[in-house]
This record gives structure tokens, sequence and C-alpha cells, in this order.
């Protein structure tokens, strides 16, 4: 007679707990991300994206990229004046997640009244103060010298100080200065934050604009939700710095101090703002470079770097603003 031995199981248990320890550590590790070096300069993607694609590309480098090759993907429809000049914010969603704003950007809807401080603290506020000032601002999606909302929690999000300056900035300072010199035209406008998953940090915001008529303001980009030297977890928005940002924040302080820089105000808020009058500052992301008056002028402190005269700027590689 034939006896079986008992069939054992431990080896294949601990291979099952294996597997699934390796796909938790897995899942956990995208909710966090290093950021290397940014490169504002801007990278092709081809094709159209939903919100789940680009909350799952990965950042590689290059902060701003275009999708499908820099074109707006609007409709028809959406792209009609007849109405004249709206803006539509998207309900927050069960996460009080700010979901999209829209819309037709004129003249007319550009605030003349003074901005009043930011008290709304959007999902994912987990703000501290790095070396180099506060990791996070309070970002408009649809920026404030474009419409004048300003405390809407369907407007805000946190975002990172090179998220929403230079990077969604620059872009909002093209349209604004389009509708300046255009009073009667308008611009088709979209601003989606995305998040992946539940969430709280959006991985980042896609920006599309088409001007009415023309292409004097045509652009289709997705900016990813980073800052350089900083491990963000985007479940929370809590953070953790890295070496290299320290050392890099310490450099800078020795810098700005032998070479008696204008002073900065900056509140718990994260809204950070250069300028003394008669200073001229540039943008060390951008490499333009502001005089008292023009539109860019007041910046985070983080970006700027002062020169006492243009010549001066210019000899370091700086261009004049155009606006």
């Amino acid at each position: 007679m034939m006896i079986r031995k008992p069939h054992r199981q431990w080896p294949l248990l601990a291979v099952v707990a294996t597997l699934l320890s390796l796909t938790f550590n897995a899942t956990a590790s995208t909710n966090t991300q290093a950021a290397p070096a940014s490169n504002s300069s801007t990278e092709q993607i081809s094709g159209k994206k939903t919100n789940k694609q680009l909350a799952n590309l990965d950042y590689a480098g290059t902060q701003t990229i275009d999708i499908n090759s820099g074109h707006p993907t609007f409709s028809k429809k959406t792209m009609r004046t007849s109405k004249g000049a709206w803006q539509k914010y998207g309900q927050l969603d069960n996460l009080n997640r700010p979901t999209a704003a829209n819309a037709m950007l004129q003249k007319s809807l550009m605030p003349t009244a003074k901005r009043e401080p930011l008290t709304v603290n959007p999902t994912g506020w987990r703000n501290k103060k790095i070396k180099s000032g506060y990791l996070y601002n309070r970002s408009h999606l649809i920026g404030y010298q474009l419409t004048g909302q300003n405390n809407n929690p369907k407007n805000l999000i946190t975002g990172t100080r090179s998220l929403n300056s230079p990077e969604m900035l620059r872009f909002e300072d093209d349209i604004a200065y389009y509708l300046k010199s255009n009073p009667s035209g308008y611009i088709r406008y979209r601003v989606t934050p995305i998040f992946k998953g539940n969430e709280l940090l959006a991985r980042g915001v896609h920006m599309q604009a088409q001007s009415i008529g023309s292409n004097a303001v045509s652009f289709n980009v997705y900016i990813f939700n980073i800052e350089d030297g900083v491990t963000l977890d985007y479940n929370d928005g809590t953070s953790q710095i890295g070496a290299s940002e320290v050392a890099a924040s310490s450099s800078r302080s020795s810098s700005t101090a032998t070479t008696s820089a204008p002073q900065t105000t900056e509140s718990a808020s994260g809204d950070v703002t250069t300028g003394n009058q008669g200073e001229i500052i540039g943008n060390r992301n951008s490499h333009i470079y502001h005089v008292p008056g023009q539109s860019g002028y007041h910046m985070n402190s983080a970006n700027a770097i002062y020169f006492s005269t243009e010549a001066e700027a210019q000899a370091a590689g700086y261009r004049k603003s155009l606006r």
C-alpha cells in the first residue's frame, strides 16, 4: 500500500506573502516622487490624453510638456462667442478637490480691484518653510489676473512654487497680454487639475488655450506639480527635503547676503513676492528680467536674481520681459 506524503503548504504561503508585500510596496512608492533637477523647456507628447493617462505620466526632468503636439482639443461648440465672456468652475468632488475651470476670456473679465489675501486651504495643503522659502502656493486654476476669482475653493489647488511661478504664470501672462492688447478679443481657456486615485495633492495641471479667430495664443500643455530636491507624498501633501535642496538653499542664502538683495515679503500662506522700487529683477528659471511696473515684477523670491541696471542683466544673459 502506497502512503501519500502530506502536502507541504508553507513554501507556497511564503511566496504569496512575498508577492503581496512587493505589490504593496510598489503601490506605495508611486504616491511619492523625488524631483530631479527640472528643465523648463517643453517636450512633446503626441495625441490626446485622458486625465487618467496624464496622472500616470512620469516626471523625467522637464516640468512642462506639450500635449497633442501643443494643439488644443476644444470642440467647435465651446468656441462660440455668441454668449460673450463667461467663466465656469466644476463642482468639488467627494474629496473636496476641484475638478475643472473653463472660460471664454475677454478683457471685460479682468479685475480692477486690488487682490485680497488668500485664506482657503486646498486639499493637500501641508505647507512648510524650506530654506528657499515656502514649498507650496495656493495656486489658482484660472489666474486671478484673468477673471478676478480669488478665494474660490473650486479654483484653488495646492501647487508647488515652481508650478505656480514660473510655469503656470508664463502662460497666464501671455493670455493677459493678448487680452489687454485686444480688448474685444476672446480666448477659450480650460485648466484641469490632475489627481491620481484618491490622492489629495494634484500630480499636475492640464492647461489649454486658443484665441478665437487666430493662433496668437494657442497651447495645450501639462505641468508637473513637483519641486526640485523635494520628495512629495501625493496622498496628503507631506514632503521630505533632499540633501541637494538643503545645500543649494544654503548656497543661495550666502549669495543673496553678499549682494545685498532687496527685502522680500513672505507670509505663512506661502505667497512670496519680491521687489523694492528701482531694482531690476530677473527670473532665474526663465532668464527674463523685469523692471518696476511690469506684470511679472513681483515673483517668488526663490526664483529671483537682482541687478542694478538693465545692462548688467543683459550681460548675464537675461532678456527684458515684453510685458
